[in-house]
């Protein structure tokens, strides 16, 4: 049974462009209060990748948030949108599974998109509710500051790959980040171009049908064709350069093929 849901949209991990965006979200604020829960535990999850200045763009993040947020507008380095177009997703949820309330994080992507979104979601909530969403939010940004209710587990997933589940009853531990095993030993940047042209990590790169990719998401991506006029200069930049990434990484093989 699902309890809430946060659905996060973002650039992809490797993507050298930083956009969030909320998809949407389930958020009950009364009776067991499960919405405030899976924020804090979104946060919580997270935090550890904060820099003292992000942890204090936070802080004025959360004030702000209060009156709601105005957007687009730029927090913690991302810049914040609607727009969904072309952005990665990432779902976190509380569910109930056979009498046991099980918190499932998505871990896939990068984290502060996370803490932004939960951010999002809450300014988005009416007024009463978004003051406890934030207090939960502004409790679970600190070092050890939201625990696990008793028999409450953690279940963080990443695609099909689950990983360990985390204790009930303490203070917050981070987990590990998923394994990606298929992208071991791809460049970063190799990563980020093939992802955007929706290759996947062991395809191997063809001019061809990089250039088919490329021609068919264009079209797609143009307003004139049916792809949204917010972000899609964003969106067609980024299809641009993934596309010169591999088309580069192409016209290198022989060499490199050849010592």
């Amino acid at each position: 049974m699902l309890l809430a849901e946060l659905v996060v949209r973002h650039t992809r991990r490797h993507m050298p462009t930083r956009r969030v965006a909320v998809g949407s979200s389930y958020l009950p604020m009364t009776g067991p209060a499960h919405g405030a829960a899976l924020l804090g535990a979104v946060v919580a999850e997270h935090r550890h990748a904060l820099d003292d200045d992000q942890l204090d763009a936070l802080a004025r993040l959360l004030d702000d948030a209060r009156d709601g947020i105005d957007i687009p507008r730029i927090a913690l380095r991302y810049r914040l949108q609607t727009d969904v177009h072309g952005l990665d997703r990432s779902r976190h949820r509380i569910v109930g599974e056979d009498g046991v309330l099980v918190v499932e994080l998505d871990v896939h992507g990068a984290p502060v998109p996370q803490i932004i979104g939960a951010v999002m979601a809450a300014a988005a909530l009416p007024r009463a509710q978004r003051v406890e969403a934030l207090r939960v939010i502004g409790r679970a940004s600190r070092r050890h500051g939201f625990a696990l209710a008793a028999g409450v587990t953690v279940r963080r997933v990443a695609g099909d790959h689950v990983v360990v589940p985390a204790a009930s009853g303490i203070p917050w531990q981070p987990g590990a980040p998923a394994e990606e095993t298929p992208w071991v030993g791809v460049a970063p940047e190799e990563r980020w171009a093939k992802e955007v042209l929706g290759l996947r990590a062991g395809t191997e790169v063809e001019r061809d049908d990089v250039n088919r990719r490329f021609r068919r998401m264009l079209r797609e991506a143009h307003p004139d064709h049916g792809g949204t006029v917010d972000g899609a200069g964003d969106r067609i930049a980024e299809l641009t350069e993934a596309r010169r990434i591999l088309l580069d990484l192409v016209a290198s093989a022989p060499a490199t093929a050849h010592g």
